[in-house]
């Protein structure tokens, strides 16, 4: 392979990389202070929730946590795949684009989940509580919108 082949390459490997980085980073890894975070204090301190209410939630986090931990792997080797048709075609060629739509599948999927997962933790709050609720996952996904 030729050296400007390669670097561009290399370029066009980083440049995915970085873009899944600030993906993973922003959406799925909750920083301190960042929008998930704040859902989770908003869950477990300010709504006050009962025993049987905490330990609902409880339950639904730890099955989100391995559910989406499966899909985060599951992003990782779709990157792997994408990066190895991207070494083989040089180019947006068919194996390419199978890797990114399978790619696209997986963060939807997560999406998804993801929106479920709050979905049922809504279902546990009662009505005087869904209100914080909601305004909280609104903020979350409208943060940095505006």
């Amino acid at each position: 392979m030729s050296r400007p082949r390669w670097t561009a390459l290399v370029a066009i490997v980083a440049f995915l990389a970085a873009i899944a980085g600030v993906f993973v980073g922003r959406v799925l890894i909750p920083s301190h202070g960042g929008q998930a975070s704040q859902l989770h204090d908003l869950l477990h301190h300010d709504l006050k929730l009962d025993a049987d209410q905490q330990a609902r939630i409880d339950a639904l986090e730890r099955r989100f946590a391995v559910r989406r931990q499966e899909l985060e792997s599951e992003m990782r080797a779709d990157n792997a795949r994408l990066a190895a048709a991207i070494e083989a075609e040089h180019g947006n060629g068919p194996r390419v684009a199978a890797a990114v739509d399978a790619s696209h599948s997986a963060m939807g999927a997560l999406q998804k989940e993801t929106l479920a997962h709050v979905f049922a933790m809504r279902q546990v709050l009662r009505p005087d509580q869904t209100a914080a609720f909601d305004r909280a996952v609104v903020a979350s996904l409208t943060a940095g919108a505006r």
